[in-house]
């Protein structure tokens, strides 16, 4: 039986970095979303203003020598359903990928204490515990079915987007080989269109910590060329976008990268480089440029960079566009779980 500790004060959050990212570093599910500097500046703005109020209700499961062994990291608020629910922190517009951080061997045990321990938890008087962005193949996901069954509780799970990503061979050419005919002749066409226009152009990954803010700026302005992505980026968002942008350079997982044509800004990607893999977590593109077909360039590039550095993976995340697939992406979705007493 393990002990279980509830964090609900902020400045006890904050405490918690350095073991909260140790266990990540062994979770099995150890994605960037889940990290103690990414969720605590998500924290700083409830998403970005997606939630209007929320209470921390973090629940550490301890061992007898008071060793953290699994982290559901929790928060109290009324759904989109208007239910009292709790929710995983980070939940839900934009952190792709959420889930308990426990080891997969104590994962089952700690679903089974943890539901327990919840039920006989009088406040927050929570109605359901309502689970966004699980990947599909998490094993989070059949230890809390079964832990509910046992508990006689309603589980119900669904689909909620696709999450495709792209398995990396660690060579360009490679890569190229195994991806449709057709689509690997439109990647070099349009790579070798722009390299031989006699325009001049650049590609880079942002390096240099004194023009970041910049960068961003930069960043947040190419995204703004595009209606949607412009009514997203409230005030709030922008600042937790800013945030999320430095914190992940401070950690030292950030990929921000540009194409520039004619000393212009025509493309950006905002990527996460981390735990080996990359993570693409946002774009903006500059239609005054799309002679030279920039995003798919630019991703071209970075995708070869990605194969030369090792990367194993590359991430597309949540999200079905088309280019994804033209670029050799397998399918898999995230789910939303709800569990009912």
């Amino acid at each position: 039986m393990w002990q279980f500790k509830v964090i609900q004060k902020p400045e006890q959050f904050e405490a918690l970095a350095q073991s909260w990212n140790h266990l990540l570093s062994e979770s099995a599910s150890h994605v960037p979303f889940l990290r103690h500097e990414y969720l605590w500046t998500w924290w700083q703005t409830l998403g970005g203003g997606e939630w209007q109020h929320g209470e921390l209700f973090i629940v550490l499961a301890l061992d007898d020598s008071g060793e953290i062994r699994a982290i559901a990291p929790l928060f109290y608020t009324h759904n989109r359903e208007g239910e009292t629910a709790l929710l995983l922190l980070g939940s839900v517009e934009i952190s792709d990928y959420l889930d308990f951080i426990v080891r997969e061997e104590d994962l089952r045990s700690f679903c089974e204490e943890l539901l327990v321990f919840l039920n006989g938890v009088s406040s927050p008087a929570w109605q359901v515990i309502d689970l966004y962005n699980v990947v599909d193949s998490s094993p989070t996901l059949p230890a809390l079915e079964a832990a509910a069954q046992r508990l006689g509780w309603r589980y119900r799970e669904e689909c909620l987007q696709h999450s495709p990503y792209i398995p990396l061979p660690g060579d360009w050419e490679k890569y190229l080989a195994n991806i449709d005919k057709k689509q690997r002749h439109e990647i070099r066409r349009k790579m070798r269109r722009l390299e031989e226009s006699g325009v001049p152009f650049r590609w880079y990954i942002v390096q240099e910590e004194n023009l970041l803010d910049q960068e961003v700026n930069s960043f947040l302005d190419l995204m703004a060329l595009d209606a949607e992505k412009k009514a997203f980026l409230t005030t709030v968002m922008r600042s937790q976008m800013r945030s999320a942008i430095w914190t992940a350079f401070r950690a030292g997982w950030l990929q921000l990268a540009f194409l520039e044509i004619e000393g212009q800004k025509a493309a950006g990607y905002l990527n996460f480089d981390y735990a080996n893999q990359i993570w693409v977590y946002n774009s903006g593109m500059d239609n005054r440029f799309n002679a030279y077909s920039p995003g798919w360039v630019l991703l071209s590039y970075l995708l070869k960079w990605a194969n030369e550095n090792r990367r194993v993976s590359f991430d597309f995340m949540r999200g079905n566009e088309e280019y994804k697939y033209r670029f050799g992406a397998i399918d898999r979705y995230v789910m939303h779980v709800r569990l009912e007493r």
